[in-house]
């Protein structure tokens, strides 16, 4: 990522899930001065993010950054006595998650 695609990252990762449209981003993404001189300096690099696959957007044409996805095979939440004799036996349970943002690392791999 280049570094107006981090800054974006880097405000749109403190929003969590929630979606936000480009005018906000493109006004605290970066400094006033680069808002008043272009106020829509962030909408190519919105949608350069999300055809990367690092960032999605909603029918309002608002973004976020993309949750990694779940897994087919996620783990269950069961009883803890239940976890005990699965345990014992060799077989590993927990509780499953929902698809959040991963680390920067992730990211940058797209």
């Amino acid at each position: 990522m280049d570094s107006d695609e981090r800054d974006i990252f880097q405000f749109l990762k403190a929003w969590g899930t929630g979606f936000t449209n480009a005018k906000e981003v493109a006004r605290r993404a970066s400094s006033k001065r680069r808002f008043h001189e272009d106020p829509e300096w962030a909408k190519i690099i919105l949608m350069r993010m999300a055809e990367r696959g690092i960032l999605e957007s909603d029918p309002q044409g608002r973004f976020r950054i993309k949750p990694v996805p779940k897994k087919s095979h996620s783990k269950q939440w069961v009883s803890p006595d239940i976890a005990k004799i699965l345990k014992e036996s060799g077989v590993e349970v927990g509780a499953g998650g929902e698809g959040g943002i991963a680390a920067d690392e992730y990211y940058d791999q797209l």
